[in-house]
């Protein structure tokens, strides 16, 4: 089952419709979407290695287009649609205090929160709560999804046929892996 799962998604990722996929994706995780972009973006840098930059520099406009929309979100919907959102991922009780702390380092929370796997959704909604300037919130997030992003592509474009002949060989471990990561980035984001 697995293996239909993996073979299933490379096909997504070499369809045609994949880099809209891509877009929506990265685009939505940036302000409401529980999934990062990563799901998507790596296995089409594998399908299609040589398109690997065009994949990491879509995700970023996408992701920081998003951003803006999770600004927007914190500055004029907050009661609405932030409130709900950060009683979701349990960060409303430490907001107040988080305001202080967002204020002195906003550039700092924005730049970390998009290299991480820290959902930057809060991160995007905060800055628009708290009213980070605009053109520093848009340059941390052009500056650190797009690395995050290129540095994803880079490694595989640089070791794709390497990564994917580990990634098939060893599919079982290699999902455990990606499971226990993703379950325990949730759950440590969740008692921090």
């Amino acid at each position: 089952m697995l293996r239909r799962l993996y073979d299933w998604t490379l096909s997504l990722a070499a369809g045609p419709r994949a880099p809209h996929a891509l877009s929506a994706v990265a685009f939505v995780e940036s302000s409401v979407f529980p999934l990062p972009p990563d799901l998507l973006l790596i296995p089409m840098c594998v399908s299609k290695r040589q398109r690997s930059w065009f994949y990491a520099a879509l995700c970023t406009v996408a992701s920081v287009l998003g951003g803006l929309l999770g600004y927007l979100i914190g500055a004029v919907l907050f009661e609405e649609v932030a409130k709900p959102i950060l009683a979701f991922y349990g960060y409303m009780d430490k907001f107040d205090q988080f305001k202080q702390i967002f204020e002195d380092w906003g550039w700092w929370f924005v730049f970390i929160a998009g290299l991480t796997p820290f959902p930057y959704k809060v991160i995007t909604i905060a800055s628009g709560v708290f009213a980070l300037n605009l053109p520093v919130f848009i340059a941390a997030s052009i500056v650190s999804r797009g690395i995050r992003f290129f540095a994803v592509a880079g490694l595989l474009y640089l070791f794709g046929p390497v990564i994917r002949d580990f990634i098939e060989k060893r599919l079982g471990l290699v999902f455990t892996v990606f499971v226990v990561l993703l379950v325990g980035g949730f759950a440590l984001i969740k008692f921090l």
